[in-house]
């Protein structure tokens, strides 16, 4: 995986976050606490960056992804009990929408931090040969 050492830089980030803070937060105070975690990381990252939603050519929205890491990651935090498939939906698109190859859907609201890689299929990195 062309990515992986930087998702691991990540997910170790979060991991971190989680076991000094535990679930039980909204997802505002986690978000702050994984963008100093991520600065120590030595991680470049904008939080909260707006992207322009396409359709055929035309601009039909914006929106705000979490966290947009290294110019190359979309990161999707929750703050839930249990992530739901809708979630997982919700950052699919995402990685389509703004044409990445790889993203991150991070939940902070259960006991043990759930993570999940999720990819855009569409991407050239992520097509088969």
């Amino acid at each position: 995986m062309k990515n992986k050492e930087l998702t691991h830089k990540i997910i170790g980030s979060a991991m971190k976050v989680h076991s000094t803070l535990g679930n039980g937060f909204q997802e505002v105070i986690y978000q702050r606490a994984l963008a100093i975690e991520m600065e120590k990381q030595g991680l470049s990252f904008v939080r909260e960056m707006k992207m322009d939603i396409l359709y055929d050519g035309h601009h039909i929205g914006k929106r705000r992804v979490d966290f947009f890491v290294e110019d190359k990651i979309m990161l999707e935090l929750k703050a839930v009990i249990k992530l739901e498939d809708a979630h997982l939906a919700q950052a699919m698109n995402y990685c389509q929408a703004y044409k990445l190859p790889i993203g991150l859907l991070i939940n902070f609201g259960s006991r043990s931090l759930e993570f999940k890689r999720v990819y855009n299929l569409n991407h050239p990195e992520n097509k088969k040969s």
